[in-house]
């Protein structure tokens, strides 16, 4: 998918569009969740263009601008910033969906904690061995941390659709960071990752994706459960 200038900004309206469109069906009403799922996006934004900012700026990872609009906010094409809107609606819509279609689909909490646990240990001694690695360890040590902040403060009960959410997410995200990476929209410095790729995608998108997933929902079940607002279950 090559558009030139407006490539990226293409793959944000793709990522958007049908789960945009798909919210005011009756057994999801995604709509009426948008109270909650606005502030969490917001929130884990905030936490991820800070953090692409100074990696943009360490050179972790660069913009071609053949494929942007030129328009930069502090470094970074106004179509980053997209992307944390677009890529974590269309995600937190998926989570949403498998809630109301599939609510029986969990996982006993021991399982779910289990999970969480080979998760934290596995990323912190990622983080160890590749310290040297900025991209790679930064992924592990933040998704780490999450992790913890999830298992001290007993919200594991909505793990199980995260998961499966996060399974279904790959999908799209082979589609979407496929055409980033192959083109290449955005360009690696393959010195601050393991170089392992899944055809052009480094493996750290997908911890990276993990987290970001993580994160919106955590924070979306947080403001839904303040705001008294249930998964819908309408027939």
């Amino acid at each position: 998918m090559n558009f030139g200038p407006y490539t990226y900004l293409l793959l944000n309206v793709m990522t958007l569009l049908g789960p945009l469109a798909l919210s005011f069906d009756r057994k999801v009403a995604f709509f009426r969740s948008w109270k909650a799922l606005f502030p969490a996006i917001i929130l884990t934004g905030a936490v991820f263009l800070i953090w692409d900012i100074l990696f943009t700026e360490w050179d972790v990872w660069h913009f071609n601008p053949d494929y942007v609009l030129g328009v930069y906010l502090l470094g970074l094409p106004l179509e980053e910033w997209l992307f944390f809107f677009t890529v974590p609606y269309a995600s937190v819509f998926i989570y949403a969906c498998l809630q109301a279609y599939f609510p029986s689909w969990e996982l006993k909490e021991a399982y779910l904690r289990a999970i969480s646990w080979v998760l934290l240990v596995s990323m912190f001694w990622v983080g160890i061995l590749f310290a040297e690695r900025m991209y790679t360890s930064v992924t592990a040590f933040l998704l780490t941390l999450w992790f913890i902040v999830l298992i001290l403060k007993g919200k594991a009960k909505y793990l199980g659709h995260f998961f499966q959410a996060w399974l279904v997410v790959l999908i799209p995200l082979f589609i979407i960071n496929g055409a980033l990476t192959s083109l290449p929209v955005v360009i690696y410095n393959d010195a601050e990752n393991l170089g392992i790729r899944l055809g052009t995608i480094p493996l750290e998108d997908l911890f990276y994706n993990m987290l970001l997933l993580l994160m919106n929902v955590s924070l979306f079940e947080l403001f839904r459960q303040r705001g008294q607002i249930k998964p819908s279950l309408t027939s």
